[in-house]
């Protein structure tokens, strides 16, 4: 091979993971964090979502949710109102509760829960000896 088509390769090869990191990091971003937009976020989207928080609106919530996401499983009729309260204690900036109520209702704050390397698992806890 010569050097240009290498660099060329390399060059490439480096701008499509930059791309690709940059959109992982910017879908993970809003999960948990009511400041950040989600990646399916439009204005007619979330003043609909806005208002099924007001309301306390669980058919409305369900109906926008469609189904997606981890929190459409965690979140039913009867936790929805807590799941409201931990929405409004976030954006008024009341993170340490917010999430206390998040955690309780078995939802974490996206990856931000799985810090460290082996997610719980120590380092080299639970492999196979070889």
């Amino acid at each position: 091979m010569n050097i240009k088509k290498i660099l060329l390769s390399s060059a490439t090869l480096a701008l499509v993971g930059a791309i690709g990191l940059g959109t992982i990091s910017s879908v993970l971003a809003y999960q948990g964090d009511p400041s950040e937009a989600g990646p399916n976020c439009t204005a007619e989207r979330h003043e609909a979502m806005e208002k099924a928080f007001q309301d306390n609106d669980y058919d409305a919530w369900k109906d926008l949710m469609q189904g997606k996401g981890r929190v459409s499983q965690v979140i039913t009729q009867e936790n929805f109102e807590q799941f409201a309260e931990a929405r409004s204690l976030a954006k008024q900036g009341k993170q340490v509760e917010a999430s206390a109520i998040r955690q309780e209702l078995g939802l974490g704050i996206g990856q931000r829960q799985k810090a460290g390397s082996g997610f719980g698992q120590g380092m080299g806890h639970g492999r196979m000896a070889q």
